[in-house]
């Protein structure tokens, strides 16, 4: 099984190389900073591993040979070039250290996301893309030795095929060994959250591995077998995998060619699921989060303020390749960002919101701001192999600049979270030396008061302006202090300390 690259920042301080960690045999120079990618170590054809700004793949003979004959392909080149396939090259043959028959160099990817955090839009294209390069792959005679979500990363609103070890030439009578994962991982969430209404995200969150035929299988009975692919990619493929337990995966290649099971029939096949995948929608309930903006109490004014508040935190900034707009609800701030730097990253918690933000941001052909989905109060922890295979948000940041508007008040009452453990958070996913903007809702305004009537009387006490300030003065230096014009809200700009 190929795993992708991730492409994340090793965290502050991290050792050069991870000696304890599968598959970190590709030696490193005196004083350099190659370490292994944590959750490259399932393929032992290839590895993946970082040096500096470099993400790096290792090859043995059979995958350099693959990888050859994949870049010399018809269909391989231009989906490289048209940015469905992470951008690849070969290093010189002196690059390939022992036991390795040659290195690849990728593109890095700006931010590295989870199938968890994604809008039921974002899941439907990245199946879509990876069934769109398994169809050209095909008649071409390769295919993909796994059909994993986490094969796709992002380029703002762009999916992106990483995993270039996951190619294989094709053998004829062969199934596609990507099946199960694609199911598990890609075609069952959509089939949840389209059929049920239920959330595919803490499907996948417990599980590395993805939904079971058999899970999926007790959810769909009686009449609800008759929906769109459930008896052909549940049921069915539940029933083959249990006649099958038994017999080795040789035997069952060659029953499916004494069957005449031929490339024909798999492109076809593709194209169906292509078809279902495509036809497969999901209309979130509506939110009181959708129309946030409209009512959440701004005036003009101070939404005015606020904007040109951010927009001189942001120009101020020494770096701006990472920014990080924390509740970021429709993305004006995120959008608003991403004209000053790099690459934006929006987390909101409501999936309806952040699904009609990535529409409308892939509408505009947007690349430069990534919106996920993900509860603050509950971020994505790590995952899979000892806990690190799937790097938890934490890890997975350190951002030049961290936008927390009109957020504060929401963790601190909303979820209970004390103000220390809040401020503690927010600088914890900034780099050493990056900027906090940061919005304090006084106890006194609407949207404060609303959430206070909820609570017991007296359970904020140190929910204060002082208080929030003097915990600010622990994190680092307020650079700049802003009133709205409602007098009910302060901005902050805050130099971190390094």
């Amino acid at each position: 099984m190929a795993i992708p690259h991730l492409h994340h920042p090793a965290p502050p301080g991290a050792p050069s190389s991870r000696p304890d960690l599968p598959g970190t045999d590709l030696p490193a120079e005196p004083g350099s900073d190659l370490r292994a990618e944590p959750g490259s170590f399932r393929d032992p054809a290839n590895r993946v591993f970082h040096a500096g700004q470099d993400v790096l793949r290792a090859l043995d003979e059979t995958a350099a040979a693959h990888w050859r004959a994949l870049a010399g392909s018809d269909f391989f080149p231009p989906l490289m070039a048209a940015g469905k396939v992470c951008g690849t090259e070969e290093m010189p043959a002196a690059t390939a250290p022992q036991r390795w028959a040659a290195v690849l160099r990728h593109d890095r990817i700006p931010f590295v996301s989870h199938p968890y955090e994604w809008s039921f839009t974002m899941l439907r294209d990245a199946a879509l893309l990876h069934l769109e390069i398994l169809r050209e792959a095909l008649p071409a005679g390769f295919t993909t030795k796994d059909g994993s979500a986490y094969n796709l990363q992002w380029r703002g609103t762009e999916p992106v095929f990483i995993d270039v070890g996951s190619f294989a030439p094709l053998r004829e009578g062969e199934p596609w060994a990507g099946y199960r994962q694609f199911c598990q991982t890609l075609l069952y969430p959509l089939l949840l959250n389209a059929h049920l209404g239920v959330d595919f995200r803490p499907w996948l969150r417990a599980q590395i591995d993805g939904i079971e035929p058999d899970q999926m299988g007790r959810l769909f009975r009686g009449v609800r077998r008759l929906l769109p692919g459930v008896l052909t990619h549940v049921h069915l493929h539940g029933s083959v995998q249990r006649r099958n337990a038994a017999r080795t995966t040789t035997d069952v290649r060659a029953q499916l060619r004494d069957a005449g099971y031929s490339r024909e029939l798999a492109l076809a096949t593709v194209r169906g699921m292509e078809k279902l995948v495509r036809r497969l929608d999901h209309q979130p309930p509506t939110s009181h989060w959708v129309d946030y903006q409209r009512t959440c109490g701004y005036s003009e004014a101070d939404r005015s303020t606020k904007e040109r508040f951010v927009t001189a935190a942001l120009t101020s900034a020494a770096q701006r390749r990472l920014v990080l707009d924390l509740g970021a609800n429709d993305g004006r701030y995120a959008r608003l960002a991403a004209a000053h730097a790099d690459y934006v990253v929006a987390v909101e918690q409501d999936p309806a919101v952040v699904d009609r933000l990535y529409r409308t941001l892939r509408g505009e052909g947007e690349r430069r701001v990534l919106p996920l989905v993900m509860d603050l109060a509950d971020p994505s922890p790590g995952g899979g192999w000892r806990g690190i295979e799937r790097a938890s948000f934490a890890a997975r940041t350190g951002a030049d600049t961290v936008l927390a508007l009109a957020l504060v008040h929401h963790l601190a009452i909303g979820r209970n979270v004390p103000l220390p453990e809040v401020l503690a958070c927010l600088t914890a996913l900034a780099a050493p030396g990056g900027r906090l903007v940061v919005e304090f809702v006084h106890p006194e305004d609407p949207m404060a008061r609303r959430l206070l009537a909820n609570k017991p009387d007296g359970l904020f006490p140190d929910y204060r302006r002082d208080a929030f300030e003097a915990l600010l003065a622990t994190h680092g230096t307020v650079e700049e202090r802003w009133e709205l014009p409602s007098g009910s809200r302060t901005l902050y700009r805050v130099a971190l300390g390094g």
